[in-house]
């Protein structure tokens, strides 16, 4: 499966992302030649839980959706820097609005539900997010990845390759 033309926008928190929910989906989607775009928020390099330095390539300030095929929001404990961040929040609903791939991953799929786009929509995160979803109208699965329409939530690391793979596949159609 090629992805050539294809542009992945991956978020992470400026500290403390989840290194493995970073790497794992950039090197799926990397070896199939989509064109990865990494951004955080007031930081040119972020750090992640274990260590993994990232540059970043843009501010999520700047970034402009409709450039993007695919916006992915990485977790990590980091990543509740983004739950009620204007912008962050704006992404999600923008990608969503128009008819992008949105996808998230451990605690991030929050960032989803409190932009209004898990309404309706089958989803899963990390246990810890569980309520919130369901507050925000998601109808909760616990698995691993759940992928509904174009809206792909996933649980944690251990859910991090196929993560990957369900946007790769996403992207193909």
């Amino acid at each position: 499966m090629s992805l050539s033309g294809k542009r992945v926008l991956l978020i992470i928190a400026p500290k403390d992302f989840r290194d493995e929910e970073f790497l794992k989906p950039k090197e799926i989607l990397g070896s199939m030649n989509a064109k990865i775009t990494v951004a955080s928020k007031g930081v040119t390099r972020a750090t992640g839980m274990f260590g993994t330095v990232a540059n970043v390539d843009i501010d999520i300030n700047k970034v402009d959706v409709k450039d993007y095929d695919a916006i992915v929001f990485v977790g990590g404990v980091g990543s509740s820097t983004y739950f009620n961040d204007p912008t962050a929040l704006k992404i999600a609903k923008e990608a969503y609005e128009q008819g992008k791939v949105v996808a998230a991953i451990c605690i991030a799929p929050s960032i989803l539900a409190n932009a209004g786009i898990l309404k309706g929509k089958s989803a899963t995160s990390f246990p810890s997010e569980a309520e919130n979803l369901r507050a925000k109208g998601a109808k909760y699965t616990g698995e691993p990845v759940t992928v509904d329409g174009k809206v792909i939530t996933a649980r944690g690391p251990e859910a991090a390759s196929q993560f990957g793979e369900a946007i790769a596949k996403a992207l193909a159609k």
